[in-house]
C-alpha cells in the first residue's frame, strides 16, 4: 500500500512516520510512505504557496496551482493505481476519523493526503481532486501534518505484513467494539498493588471471561456511547439466534 502526503513540512511527517512499527513496515516493504513538499511545485521565485483570501479576512490561504501540480506529479508516478486511489484532505470540516473509516481506507492501494496550513486551502482544489475530508476531532490545529500521520498509522497497521498477526488488531480496543481490558506485567507487586489472581490462575476460560467483564465495565464508564452500540449489537445477535 502506498501513502503519498502533500505538505509544507515533509520533515515533520518523515520523522513521525519513520519510527516504530510504521517505520519498520516501510523498511520491510509492507507499505510505502512518501512526502512531497508543495513548495517545490510553486512557480514563484520565492516558492510562495499562499495568498490573501478574496473577500478579506485574517490569515493566508494556500493556492490551488502548486497543490494541483504536486497532485498531478504523484498521480503520474503511480498511474497504475488510479483504479484504487483515494485522495483525502485533513480538515476540521471533515467527518471524524474512526476505526471503521480506517478499515475502509485500508482496502485501497494508494492514498494521497493533502495537509492544509494557515487558514486552509483554496476551495477549488478540494472540489477538483479531493474524494473526502477527514478530521481527527472537534478542535483546530496549526496544520494537517499531525492528523495525516495519525491517519496513516491507523490505516497502515491494518495492512498485511505491518503487524505480526491480524489478531493484534482484530481483538484490540475499539476494533472489538469495546475498550480494552486492564493489562499487567512484571513485577507482580508494584507499590503494594498486586496483579489480579485470575490472571495467574492458568484458567484461560475464566481469564477470557474476566477480561470481557472488565472491557464492558471500562467501556460503560468511559464511553457510554460505545457501550450503547455494543449492547444494541448484542441484542441483534441474540434475535438472530
Amino acid at each position: 500500500m502506498i501513502f503519498d502526503i502533500m505538505t509544507l513540512f515533509p520533515e515533520l511527517v518523515d520523522h513521525v512516520l519513520g519510527e516504530s512499527i510504521i517505520g519498520r513496515a516501510q523498511k520491510s516493504g509492507a507499505i510505502e510512505v512518501s512526502s512531497y513538499n508543495i513548495r517545490d511545485y510553486s512557480k514563484d521565485k520565492h516558492r510562495r504557496v499562499d495568498d490573501t483570501p478574496y473577500g478579506g479576512g485574517k490569515g493566508m490561504l494556500m493556492m490551488a496551482p502548486p497543490i494541483y501540480d504536486c497532485y498531478k506529479d504523484i498521480c503520474d508516478k503511480h498511474e497504475e493505481l488510479s483504479h484504487s486511489r483515494r485522495v483525502i484532505y485533513m480538515s476540521p470540516s471533515g467527518a471524524v476519523l474512526n476505526q471503521k473509516t480506517a478499515e475502509r481506507l485500508s482496502g485501497y492501494d494508494h492514498i494521497i493526503i493533502l495537509c492544509g496550513h494557515y487558514e486552509g486551502v483554496d476551495r477549488r482544489i478540494i472540489d477538483e481532486i479531493v474524494d473526502e475530508e477527514i478530521s481527527i476531532g472537534d478542535f483546530v490545529l496549526t496544520g494537517g501534518e499531525i492528523p495525516a500521520c495519525i491517519l496513516v498509522d491507523s490505516v497502515a497497521r491494518l495492512v498485511d505484513g505491518v503487524l505480526s498477526d491480524p489478531e493484534c488488531y482484530e481483538k484490540e480496543s475499539i476494533s472489538s467494539g469495546l475498550l480494552e481490558y486492564p493489562q499487567y506485567t512484571r513485577p507482580f507487586d508494584f507499590h503494594g498493588v498486586t496483579v489480579p489472581d485470575i490472571l495467574i490462575s492458568g484458567h484461560h476460560e475464566n481469564i477470557d471471561k474476566w477480561r470481557l467483564e472488565k472491557a464492558i465495565e471500562t467501556t460503560k464508564k468511559n464511553r457510554p456511547d460505545m457501550y450503547e452500540e455494543y449492547e444494541r449489537r448484542q441484542r441483534v445477535e441474540k434475535k438472530k439466534k
